[in-house]
Parts: C-alpha cells; sequence; structure tokens
C-alpha cells in the first residue's frame, strides 16, 4: 500500500530565523501552492485511490492543526489563516466525495484499511528531533526488502481489519523481522517507518514484544524511527546532490513527508521547500510534470479546458493504473507544503534546528 501525507500536510519548510515579512511571502506562496494542487485533486477525486485518500487526510490533519494554532499577531497573518479556513472547507467536501467513490470502486481494500480513514488519526502529538549520520547503513541491499502484500497483511493485523471484528496489534514474527530489518533502500524504509508510526497512532505499545536477538535488547521503537530517518535523510541528501529527477522527486518528498510526521525537524529545509513549489505547474495544479506528460495523465481534452489559451499537442491517455499512481503522488507533493505553515505557530526562539519542523507523510510503495 502506498501512503500519502500527514501533520501540516505534505507541506514544505519555514525557516527557524526567517524574519516576518519574508515568512508571510513564502505562507503566501504555500497557501497559493495548495489551492492549485486542492483545484487538481477535486477534479480527480473519482479516480484515486486508497493511498491517494490517506493524502488527503494527511492534508486535513496538517492544515486543520495548522489553522487551530495561527498566531493572530497581525491583519496579514489573519488574512493568511482566513484563506487556510477556506482551504479546510474545500477539502472536507472533497474528501467525502473521494471516500465514497473509494468505498464503491474498491470496498474490500476500504474495509481493510477504514481506521485509517479519519483525519483525526493522522494526528500526532508534537515532539522535535534530528536525524543522526552515524546511523547510516555502511551499505544497503540493491532491491526492496518488502512484499506488497505481505506488508498490507502487517498493518491489517495492527489495525483489526484482518477479519470482521479482528482483534488488533497483532505482530507475527514474518512482520516484525520485516520490519525490522537493517539495509533497505527507498521505499522499504517508509514501510518500516509507517509500520511503527501507525502502529503507534492505533494504540499498540509493544511493537517489538517477542524478539529475542541479543544485539537489538536495548532497541526502543523509537530507535527504529531514527535509524530509518536517518537513512531517508542520507536518502535525500544523495538526490540533491545529484540532483532532483523526475526519477527521484517521489520518494525525495515522500522521506520529508513521513520523516516530518515522525518529528523530524531537520527534513525542513528553506531549499528543500522550494525544490518543491518549482515542481508544480501552475495552472493545472500538480507536479513534477512537463505538459507533455500532464496531457498524458489527464487527457489534452481536460488539459486545453484548464489552459484555455494553450494548445498541446494531442497525446494517448496513459493506463489507468498509471494514472492512479500519479493522483497518489499529488497528494503527497501537497501535503508537504502545509506542514510548514504549521511552523508558523512556534517563535523563532524555540527552534534550535537549523530546519523547520512538521509532521505528514506522503505515499509509500
Amino acid at each position: 500500500m502506498r501512503a500519502a501525507g500527514q501533520q501540516l500536510a505534505a507541506a514544505l519548510l519555514l525557516f527557524a530565523a526567517v524574519c516576518g515579512a519574508a515568512r508571510a511571502e513564502v505562507i503566501d506562496d504555500i497557501l497559493g501552492s495548495l489551492n492549485r494542487g486542492a483545484s487538481f485533486l477535486e477534479r480527480q477525486h473519482e479516480h484515486i485511490n486508497l493511498d491517494g485518500v490517506v493524502g488527503f487526510l494527511m492534508l486535513q490533519a496538517e492544515l486543520k492543526e495548522a489553522v487551530r494554532t495561527w498566531p493572530h499577531s497581525d491583519p496579514v497573518s489573519w488574512a493568511q489563516r482566513t484563506t487556510a479556513v477556506a482551504l479546510v472547507k474545500r477539502l472536507d467536501q472533497t474528501f467525502d466525495k473521494a471516500v465514497a467513490a473509494l468505498q464503491q470502486n474498491d470496498p474490500k481494500y476500504y474495509r481493510e484499511f477504514e481506521p485509517l480513514m479519519s483525519w483525526t488519526f493522522w494526528v500526532i502529538p508534537p515532539g522535535l528531533s534530528a536525524t543522526d549520520p552515524s546511523l547510516v547503513y555502511p551499505s544497503t541491499v540493491t532491491t526492496e526488502c518488502y512484499d506488497e502484500q505481505l506488508s498490507d497483511k502487517c498493518l491489517t493485523l495492527l489495525l483489526g481489519t484482518w477479519k470482521m471484528n479482528g482483534t488488533p496489534c497483532i505482530v507475527t514474527k514474518p512482520c516484525r523481522d520485516t520490519m525490522t530489518q537493517f539495509g533497505c533502500p527507498h521505499y522499504s524504509l517508509s514501510h518500516q517507518l509507517l509500520y511503527f508510526m501507525i502502529g503507534k497512532m492505533r494504540g499498540c505499545t509493544n511493537l517489538l514484544k517477542g524478539d529475542t536477538r541479543p544485539s537489538r535488547e536495548n532497541m526502543t521503537e523509537r530507535s527504529y524511527e531514527k535509524i530509518f530517518c536517518s537513512n531517508m535523510m542520507k536518502t535525500n541528501q544523495d538526490i540533491i546532490r545529484d540532483g532532483l529527477t523526475e526519477q527521484t522527486v517521489d520518494i525525495f518528498i515522500e522521506n520529508i513527508l513521513i520523516c516530518g510526521l515522525a518529528g523530524f525537524s531537520d527534513f525542513y529545509k528553506a531549499d528543500w521547500l522550494q525544490h518543491i513549489l518549482r515542481l508544480q505547474d501552475e495552472e493545472v495544479g500538480c507536479f513534477g510534470r512537463d505538459k507533455s506528460v500532464i496531457s498524458q495523465i489527464i487527457g489534452d481534452e481536460l488539459l486545453e479546458q484548464l489552459q484555455p489559451h494553450r494548445r498541446v499537442k494531442r497525446r494517448e491517455k496513459i493506463l489507468p493504473g498509471q494514472f492512479v499512481t500519479e493522483l497518489k503522488q499529488e497528494a503527497s507533493h501537497i501535503t508537504v507544503p502545509v506542514q510548514h505553515v504549521g511552523l508558523l505557530k512556534y517563535d523563532n526562539d524555540s527552534l534550535k534546528t537549523t530546519g523547520f519542523m512538521l509532521f505528514d507523510f506522503t505515499s509509500w510503495s
């Protein structure tokens, strides 16, 4: 299963030492990006699968928390809050439509992950920490570690949806071994981290019970989260060093989203936020695609409706499965900027890290 964003929704980043005027401008940029992204999702709500809906919920949770704690310091800030409140209402309406479509289109999958279908599930108490470079693996395996069917099964065991009225918080040895394996790359890290996060949000208190390995006897659930996010930070640093590409943008944003949601504030960097904002098509609202690929995703007819003064070459639509993947990614991309709005509630002096904080998570494979 692929997830999508959470606390302060797929947000972006707020600077710990940004001045008031510059901060207001950044928030305007973020709110504008969110509105364009929300419009894209409104148009495509009937096609969004469960992973994309979860991204919607993360966005809701992040934005609602940002609105709740918004500073009332000046007219500019209050006007921005008004914009955010209107965005919350739009998302509430679109979410209801998306859930109705999901229940009709995939009732079995919906039932298995129904506990995730509330924005309140994704509200995580704030707690800031930083990653540790010393925890980066000396090497990683070349292929993903997880099996998607096993990952889904492990989550339903945590959620208690593995059968009707099932007992929650069940941890089997295959699940524990997979979710605590070291040396995994990319989306496997997302699976592992989300497993622990969802267990915590579900109220499971001892996911490591039964692990008798001597080398792991002092490990806690938070220890694993820190190891995973430290390696996800290294992934993002390598991506920026080598240059953000269409192939790496999804995992880059996903890492920010999930580890931000987990409370690792060093994922919120000003330059990373700007990288993400620049990915958005300002007219269509989606992220990280040139016009010819957008044409493939949504079709020339819709693209021409959205851009009445432009003509694009007619291209064949891509397959529905690929379309769904794009929509899942959009949900996570939109969520990251919201996280950064939430940072505004913190006084600059209270932020001791060099990044931004906020929490959210995007898709996972």
